[in-house]
């Protein structure tokens, strides 16, 4: 039998443009800061740590946490892309869960350059090199950053295949900037309509707009895990726990039949969450919220049929239905999402995490989602990795 894993502690910092944020051994330790007090834990009883960030040298993990102790515990680095903070916070679960150890702490940062992300290095074969052929094949012509091209192709692929219609890519960001509007961590806080998302400027034209895509971010955020014996020995709070998870990286299918769909990681996605529900035994129609990786609208869309919200196909009608917010099926990003509180890659996970605990014990304030039980958190990474995590009300 696998040790429960309780939430303790999450502390998350407020997401910022980059050129005004805090350098990361700044940042970083102030959301670290944050979950020990939540969590009511003095650093000593950290017995190992996960930090998690993209852009920066190696250790850059220890330099951080050398702002908050030095106890000499275990501390890994990890760099899994967009989903690297969910992939820290995996790899602390899966220590408690296994027995390995009682209190982990998973954190994740980024310092952020403006701009659409690219290649870092050009004298080493590029991660993305199946990925971009098959890009070229599908529309040798387009001029774009290359998430741009990936996501959206996948959108126009879904618009030529089921009839999605632009505007519905622009509903699912007006909604995200009204669920961001009550989060005081979210770096754009002022709602959008459908009617100026489409306006904004063309990035690749009749399948994306500015406002579609989410801005590159800085900022931290961390969490603070525990087991079932550590937080009854030290009087922990036991209200959140993480009832399954799942982390899978590209089978085949990802580049066959010349599918962006496939490309971006919809397949990837819905394996991963297929083996989440399989493990906890309860089904999407079982989810009252989640945070999903909605770094271009048109994932967000994506992501709905992957993760079995909707038959595929039928997101467009989900969206238009008002299943993806508060009164519909399953309220989607009420943090407000990659779109509008930010995306500082390594800690993107964690900031989910951070949204579900707190709506989970009921302390997520104007944007609360009531009698949530379950939550579904969801992060990808292209290159790639898919982390699914189960959070579930236990108190």
């Amino acid at each position: 039998m696998q040790e429960k894993v309780y939430v303790a502690g999450v502390g998350m910092t407020a997401f910022v443009k980059p050129g005004q944020d805090a350098p990361y051994t700044v940042t970083a330790p102030q959301a670290i800061g944050q979950a020990l007090q939540d969590a009511g834990l003095d650093f000593d009883k950290i017995q190992e740590a996960y930090a998690g960030y993209v852009y920066g040298d190696s250790t850059c993990g220890q330099r951080a946490l050398y702002e908050v102790g030095m106890s000499g515990i275990p501390l890994v680095n990890v760099n899994n892309n967009c989903s690297t903070g969910s992939s820290a916070l995996y790899l602390a679960r899966k220590a408690i869960a296994s027995g390995s150890a009682d209190c982990v702490l998973a954190f994740g940062f980024e310092q952020m350059q403006p701009g659409a992300l690219g290649q870092m290095w050009h004298d080493r074969p590029n991660p993305f090199d199946r990925f971009n052929a098959i890009t070229d094949a599908v529309d040798p012509d387009l001029q774009a950053p290359l998430v741009i091209r990936y996501f959206g192709l996948a959108g126009q692929e879904h618009m030529r295949k089921w009839g999605t219609s632009l505007s519905t890519f622009a509903k699912i960001r007006a909604k995200a900037s009204r669920h961001a509007q009550h989060n005081p961590l979210a770096l754009f806080r002022t709602p959008v309509t459908e009617e100026e998302v489409l306006a904004s400027a063309a990035l690749i034209p009749g399948a994306m707009t500015r406002l579609m895509a989410c801005p590159p971010t800085c900022g931290a955020a961390a969490a603070i895990l525990v087991s079932e014996t550590f937080a009854k020995r030290h009087g922990l709070d036991r209200s959140v726990s993480i009832r399954a998870q799942a982390l899978r990286t590209d089978e085949p299918q990802t580049f066959e039949g010349a599918s962006m769909i496939n490309l971006v990681g919809s397949p990837l996605s819905a394996k991963t969450a297929q083996q989440v529900y399989e493990a906890a035994g309860v089904g999407p129609q079982d989810i009252d919220l989640c945070e999903l990786h909605d770094c271009f609208a048109q994932n967000e869309l994506l992501t709905y049929e992957a993760l079995g919200f909707c038959a595929e196909g039928q997101a467009e009608q989900f969206v238009l239905d008002g299943d993806n917010t508060y009164g519909g099926a399953v309220v989607t990003n009420p943090s407000g999402g990659l779109l509008s509180k930010g995306h500082p890659l390594g800690a993107t996970g964690l900031a989910q995490c951070y949204e579900l605990t707190q709506q989970l014990r009921g302390n997520a304030g104007v944007r609360q989602v009531q009698g949530a039980r379950l939550a579904l958190q969801h992060n990808i990474g292209l290159g790639g990795a898919a982390v699914v995590s189960l959070f579930e009300r236990t108190a």
